[in-house]
């Protein structure tokens, strides 16, 4: 599951800003490096949306991994609609998605998520799943069907944020064939770092793979991944992954800060400050990525409109 390395939120004491609760997520709020604080106060479009998607009973990335940036995506009427499930299969050491039994597809989920980016008059729709080992094609014709159904409905442009379906043959194929102009698939870590940080299952050849197949397989969709920073990755290790993402044709790259959202998770092992993030970000650039978004708070479908249009 990705975008799932985000915390849950606290309110803060004394009227100061809310804080984001870290490595003891279960006991009292842990203050933050100033520039982690923000004010999570909704804004007038909140409320619809929320109810919307509880109306259409649907999962969302925002809500299932605690992302710090929901309520103010909601307010904007935007979202990342997960499908296949809140249940994941994989044991990633990042992530708040719950994992265990999963449960049957249901068939008319992919209509629910076109009748919400209807409804919300999305222009940009953002379309991500948990990981589903369990199924022959990992999901991938669900994904289909549900950028379909979102055409069918509406105007916008899609983006689909995917997991590595275990390389299972034709399911890269299947997403593809119905063409959304963003594939994006998160690199997450560094290589040293994947069998702590994302499980024995998940391989790094297997990410620079996929990421360059879905180019290959259609030339013209932009292709993005992302990466936590703070898990103990080295400056040279992460300059090395992001040459590998320019040299297997990645389009636009996502670099945040990690955040530990549950006690059993992942443990931060540094807050990387804004300035670095910014030259991280120049540095980027200047390797040729087309689109870079580079901050503590930035996140895979965080402003994914503007980076698509952009």
């Amino acid at each position: 599951m990705s975008d799932s390395h985000c915390p849950p939120v606290e309110p803060a004491p004394d009227g100061a800003l809310p804080i984001v609760s870290l490595d003891q997520p279960s006991g009292p709020a842990r203050r933050l490096p100033p520039w982690l604080r923000r004010n999570l106060e909704p804004g007038g479009g909140h409320g619809e949306t929320a109810g919307l998607i509880a109306e259409l009973g649907l999962e969302t990335v925002c809500g299932s991994a605690k992302c710090p940036n929901r309520l103010e995506c909601w307010s904007q009427r935007t979202a990342t609609f997960m499908i296949l499930g809140n249940v994941c299969t994989r044991p990633c050491g990042f992530c708040s998605v719950p994992r265990g039994r999963t449960e049957e597809l249901e068939a008319d989920e992919p209509q629910r998520v076109a009748e919400a980016a209807r409804r919300l008059g999305l222009a940009h729709v953002v379309i991500t799943s948990v990981t589903r080992d369990d199924l022959a094609d990992g999901g991938a014709d669900h994904f289909r069907r549900t950028i379909a159904a979102v055409r069918a409905a509406t105007q916008a442009t899609i983006e689909v944020l995917v997991p590595d379906f275990l390389g299972k043959p034709g399911a890269l194929e299947a997403v593809l064939a119905a063409r959304p102009e963003v594939f994006n698939h998160n690199t997450e870590t560094v290589p040293r770092l994947y069998p702590t940080v994302r499980g024995r299952k998940s391989q790094y050849p297997w990410t620079l793979r996929l990421l360059a197949d879905a180019k290959r397989i259609l030339p013209g969709v932009k292709t993005k991944s992302g990466l936590m920073l703070g898990l103990g990755e080295s400056r040279d290790e992460l300059l090395d992954v992001l040459a590998d993402l320019r040299d297997h044709g990645v389009d636009f790259l996502t670099l945040g800060q990690y955040l530990q959202p549950t006690a059993d998770s992942l443990p931060v092992e540094r807050y990387v400050p804004p300035e670095e993030f910014t030259e991280l970000g120049r540095l980027a650039e200047s390797m040729g990525f087309a689109r870079v978004a580079s901050g503590p708070l930035v996140r895979s479908s965080y402003h994914a409109r503007e980076m698509a249009e952009a």
